[in-house]
C-alpha cells in the first residue's frame, strides 16, 4: 500500500481494493488498514464457524445467509470491517454486492496482532450497526467464545467454553464443539 494513501471515501476504497493483486484490507476512519497474514488455526476456526452458522441457518429454513470472510460490514460512512464470518438476515444480496445489507451476527477469530482491536474498537463499532444483535469473538488459543449480544440498549457479554450459543435473533443455535472439534483445541 503506498504511503501517500491517507484517507479514502468508501467508493475510492472499493475501487482501490479491487485493483490490489493480493492482501486483505479494512477501512477505519477513512484510512486503509492492511490485515495481517493468518495462521492455519485462524483459517480453520473461520471455516468451522462459517460452517456451523451455515448449517444452523439451513437447519431452521431461515431467510438468511451465512457468509465467510470477504463480505463487508459498513459500520459508518468512514469505517468498513471485514469479519471472519457473518449472518445476513433477509433475502440474499445481489451476486455483485460486497457488503451485507442486514448483518445480524458477526464473528472475529482472535489473532495476537488484532486482539485489542477485535475486543475494543470492533466491539463498539459493530454495535453501532442497528441490525447487529450478536458479536462472537473466537479464541485461537483455547476453547472459548466471548458472546456479546444486544439486549435493548445494553450489550451483555458471556464467556462460553462448552455447549450451545443461542443466537436469537435470528433464531439459530451453534455448538462450541462444531467450532473447535476438528481444530484440536
Amino acid at each position: 500500500m503506498p504511503d501517500t494513501i491517507l484517507q479514502m471515501s468508501r467508493e475510492e476504497y472499493r475501487r482501490w481494493a479491487q485493483g490490489q493483486p493480493r492482501g486483505r484490507f479494512e477501512r477505519v476512519a477513512g484510512q486503509v488498514v492492511p490485515m495481517p497474514a493468518e495462521k492455519i488455526v485462524h483459517a480453520l476456526l473461520k471455516a468451522a464457524v462459517w460452517r456451523a452458522l451455515d448449517d444452523a441457518v439451513r437447519a431452521v429454513g431461515l431467510l438468511a445467509q451465512a457468509f465467510p470472510d470477504g463480505i463487508t460490514v459498513e459500520v459508518d460512512k468512514d469505517t468498513d470491517y471485514e469479519p471472519d464470518a457473518l449472518v445476513n438476515l433477509g433475502p440474499r444480496p445481489g451476486l455483485d454486492e460486497i457488503a451485507a445489507p442486514n448483518p445480524v451476527v458477526v464473528v472475529e477469530v482472535l489473532s495476537p496482532s488484532t486482539q485489542s482491536i477485535d475486543t475494543g474498537d470492533k466491539l463498539a463499532g459493530y454495535f453501532r450497526v442497528p441490525s447487529i444483535a450478536h458479536y462472537l469473538v473466537v479464541s485461537a488459543r483455547r476453547r472459548q467464545v466471548v458472546h456479546h449480544r444486544r439486549v435493548g440498549d445494553a450489550i451483555i457479554s458471556a464467556v462460553v467454553t462448552a455447549g450451545r450459543i443461542v443466537l436469537d435473533p435470528p433464531g439459530i443455535t451453534i455448538e462450541i464443539e462444531a467450532i473447535y472439534g476438528e481444530v484440536g483445541l
